[in-house]
């Protein structure tokens, strides 16, 4: 659920390029084809058999099939069966239902805001806000929405370990000592603002507009997101909780703009993943399917959408709850997933980050946000705005003391600002490479 902003009011557009995947069995191997997405390359039968192995772990019996006008398979999974629950930490964890008490607000919305506010929900909710809810099919109460995994999806992966999973991010070689979980040289290019590492954070939310950022190469990514961090950037030991909207060739097989959550417990090693491709996050909603594509999306000097994204921590039990829209529950990291982030975060990151692989040894034309740059403003260029973040009394506040960065501000920029309806706020992004960016 977001806000419609029509100039004030945002619309979104998908954009669909197809993927065609063809399986060709030779002998004992398997050729894997696609337009655009998938090189072509031999797979033995025993990888398959590992995959298939794989699939049936994630992918849980479903009560219910949807089939999404995008291509997408859709089941209804009962709660009790969702992926998370095969975590050995969560074995014997019960479902929380609800977080024990929502962020509270500093300042109250005036009434006029408020019926706003509702009315821009009531929008979206009777509209398509996910591509999946356009045939009105819903998955029944008592079930999680979960998109399905195919064996195409794993096979465009580098490998099966690295399916769902971030690069593990490398040391930087120059970075201040307070500065954020940006690092140089290992292909990630980011336009982000942050606040100061000295505080004691348990939440933050943010409004972000929705585009299709194009992507050159398949293993390249394009997204927009929240970060929750706490821990060392430098060691093996950062616990991140994040979400936001990324385009993915490699991860979804096409080009449109997806909700997705990630977190790890130790740098992106190991633990962790995007969405529900491991155990892990706990889904409550039943309406919500992490994953799946967002429509309509923003345009150019036209309709403008956006979506809200909270997360914040449960006072009583600790878990970090994910909120989208004004008051849509999505559900929650439980606290047993992580070391520091299992008391607070000292941290949070707002903007976004592309993958530039440098093929043909220039640098990637792969966009970020709308693919403008910040200076081109509203309805051009992407934006976050009002961010907050959750005090120690679980109270949301404007964030007044941000700093911002980007790698290379000829490919990608940022430039924030403050006023009493966007609150701080900031334009991101750019084209990639330019004559200014080769």
């Amino acid at each position: 659920m977001g806000s419609a902003l029509r100039n004030d009011k945002r619309g979104f557009q998908a954009l669909f390029v197809p993927l065609f995947l063809a399986f060709f069995f030779v002998q004992n191997f398997v050729l894997v084809s696609s337009l655009n997405y998938t090189k072509y390359r031999q797979v033995s039968s025993l990888r398959l058999e590992r995959i298939q192995k794989h699939l049936e772990k994630i992918n849980k019996p479903p009560v219910m099939t949807i089939e999404s006008p995008d291509g997408d398979i859709i089941d209804c999974v009962h709660k009790r069966r969702q992926p998370a629950l095969d975590h050995p930490l969560l074995k014997n964890h019960k479902i929380q239902r609800v977080p024990s008490q929502m962020p509270k607000m500093k300042k109250a919305l005036k009434e006029d805001e408020a019926s706003s506010e509702r009315n821009n929900e009531r929008v979206i909710i009777e509209g398509a806000w996910q591509m999946w809810h356009r045939n009105g099919t819903r998955c029944p109460k008592g079930t999680v929405p979960i998109r399905r995994s195919t064996e195409h999806d794993v096979l465009r992966a580098k490998s099966l370990f690295d399916f769902g999973k971030k690069q593990h991010r490398r040391i930087p070689l120059h970075r201040r000592a307070d500065a954020p979980d940006v690092v140089s040289g290992n292909g990630h290019e980011h336009a982000i603002a942050y606040t100061g590492s000295s505080q004691e954070v348990y939440g933050a939310r943010a409004t972000i507009n929705v585009w299709d950022p194009s992507i050159q190469v398949v293993n390249e990514f394009s997204l927009s997101q929240i970060w929750v961090l706490s821990g060392s950037f430098d060691g093996s030991d950062l616990n991140s909780i994040e979400a936001g909207w990324q385009v993915s060739p490699e991860l979804y097989g096409d080009s449109r703009p997806r909700l997705f959550t990630y977190w790890t417990s130790d740098s992106y090693q190991a633990t962790g993943c995007y969405n529900l491709l491991c155990a892990g996050f706990i889904q409550t909603n039943s309406r919500i399917a992490i994953g799946a594509a967002i429509s309509p999306i923003s345009t150019y000097a036209g309709n403008q959408f956006d979506i809200t994204i909270l997360i914040w921590k449960d006072p009583k039990l600790g878990n970090w709850w994910m909120g989208f829209g004004e008051n849509l529950l999505v559900g929650y990291w439980p606290a047993e997933l992580f070391t520091h982030l299992a008391d607070h975060a000292t941290m949070v990151e707002w903007g976004g980050e592309v993958v530039n692989s440098r093929a043909n040894g220039e640098h990637t034309s792969t966009q970020m946000g709308s693919g403008h740059f910040a200076e081109d403003g509203f309805g051009k260029a992407s934006y976050f705005r009002n961010l907050e973040i959750v005090d120690s009394d679980n109270s949301l506040s404007s964030v007044r003391d941000i700093s911002i960065l980007a790698e290379n501000t000829n490919c990608y920029n940022i430039k924030n600002s403050y006023n009493n309806e966007w609150g701080t706020h900031f334009y991101y992004g750019g084209p990639g490479r330019n004559p200014q960016c080769p």
